[in-house]
């Protein structure tokens, strides 16, 4: 009581009529005690914070100041926030003011690589279990089919084996043609030389003949020419001269009979060296000539069998050598990588029975990934194929620049990507960016990650 009272004896007559004030409220709300607690805690804080007047010596002394003012705290507070939001939310400022996708992730194109024969399957069981990347040409899979149709290679060899089998038979019998053929021309030879030989024969028995008879001619015609004076005297009877006449003329025709058969033989001789030969009681050519213008004949049809049977067998070994790769291709099959990628899902096992054309395993291709992202529509309108864009990623990786190579709207993007664009959701249109920098040796093909797409350039501005 004697502390309130030299308190109340140094506050000024408005603080103590607060004080009082306060002391009624409080003892209408609380209990005695309680009222009398916060009295006293009322009475210091106003005592900390108002000036105290001493009435000895009338000056007043400066409040015990133990924290700042609730001004200054305020002015701190705010301070404090601004800073706030000047560090942290320029950020978000920035990307609310940049054009940018809603939703972006890293895409590639699928590769399936599909059975070309039907047959059983086995497996490279290391190269399918590896989760890098595969190279190119590696061989995956392997199809063997020991049901493969042959018919027409045995048909071809069945062909093939029997013409070699006749062949030695064509070739004996166009060594025999030839022998008799060669047998037969000397023959022709010799019969001919000696036809000729017979003829000159004749021409110069002819000759001779022809000469006996102009001697005879000369002669008959001298006694004929002497018998005509004599008959005129009387001396040659007219008996004897008919009779030198007669020898006369026909001393004559004699000489004129053996000249026509002496142009006959000049002419036979000509046309035997010829090779033509001409007679009455045989043809124009003797039988031993004729026999080996017949094997002539025979050698130039087996001639032309042997070359049209080597022929054939050419085109028949072209055919099975054919005929063998296309069989080991239907009989045997590798299943090689097209391009250098990633095994992205496998749909078949080892040991299973596969049909021609059935899809086998899925590769992505790394070698040309592109980023899939949707917009809004207002953003898809300002955009244009070949607009500059900038693939951010999520995980804070370095950014990739790149160019719109699609803009597919709400029709959806290709459907051979290995993350379907319906999976994009948020927003129905849809851009296609390609980034250079996304290589198989740079980026490790990293399909899935997610980013955002921020476009730029003339044709990318902020609707």
């Amino acid at each position: 009581m004697h502390k309130q009272s030299r308190v109340h004896a140094a506050v000024e007559p408005s603080t103590a009529a607060e004080v009082k004030s306060t002391t009624l409220k409080d003892d209408q709300g609380t209990s005695g005690s309680l009222g009398a607690r916060n009295l006293h805690k009322a009475l210091e804080d106003r005592i900390a914070d108002e000036p105290i007047s001493s009435p000895a010596s009338g000056k007043t002394e400066p409040p015990n100041k133990k924290e700042p003012s609730a001004s200054l705290r305020r002015s701190i507070k705010v301070g404090v926030g601004i800073a706030i939001v000047a560090i942290f939310g320029w950020v978000p400022l920035q990307t609310l003011l940049q054009t940018s996708s809603v939703e972006a992730v890293i895409n590639s194109r699928l590769v399936t690589l599909r059975s070309p024969i039907d047959g059983e399957v086995s497996a490279r069981t290391a190269v399918l279990s590896n989760s890098g990347i595969v190279q190119q040409g590696t061989t995956v899979l392997r199809i063997s089919n020991p049901r493969a149709d042959r018919a027409r290679l045995d048909d071809l060899r069945r062909q093939l084996a029997k013409l070699e089998n006749e062949r030695p038979s064509l070739v004996l019998k166009l060594s025999a043609a030839e022998v008799a053929q060669k047998d037969l021309a000397q023959q022709a030879a010799r019969f001919t030389q000696g036809r000729i030989l017979q003829l000159e024969a004749r021409i110069a028995e002819l000759q001779s003949l022809i000469e006996t008879a102009t001697a005879r001619r000369e002669e008959s015609t001298a006694a004929a020419e002497r018998a005509t004076s004599l008959v005129r005297s009387g001396t040659v009877s007219t008996a004897e001269f008919a009779r030198l006449t007669r020898d006369r003329i026909t001393a004559e025709q004699t000489e004129i009979g053996a000249r026509r058969r002496l142009d006959a033989n000049k002419i036979e001789l000509t046309a035997a060296q010829e090779g033509t030969f001409l007679g009455d009681s045989y043809n124009d050519r003797p039988s031993s000539v004729q026999r080996e213008e017949e094997m002539r004949q025979r050698i130039n049809t087996l001639t032309a069998d042997l070359t049209s049977a080597d022929s054939e067998m050419a085109w028949l070994r072209g055919e099975v050598t054919q005929e063998k790769i296309r069989h080991s291709n239907l009989s045997e099959a590798a299943i090689t990588l097209p391009v250098s990628g990633r095994i992205w899902e496998i749909m078949t096992t080892p040991g299973e029975d596969v049909r021609a054309g059935q899809p086998l395993l899925r590769l992505l291709d790394c070698s040309g990934a592109v980023v899939t992202a949707n917009v809004t529509e207002s953003v898809y309108n300002h955009l244009q194929v070949g607009a500059s864009a900038r693939f951010k990623p999520a995980d804070g990786g370095q950014d990739l620049d790149g160019v719109i190579l699609n803009l597919t709207g709400a029709a959806g993007a290709a459907a051979n990507l290995a993350i379907s664009p319906d999976a994009l959701s948020k927003e129905p249109y849809r851009v296609t960016v390609s980034i250079p920098e996304l290589t198989l040796g740079s980026r490790d093909c990293p399909v899935g990650r997610t980013g955002r797409v921020i476009f730029t350039g003339d044709n990318a501005r902020q609707p």
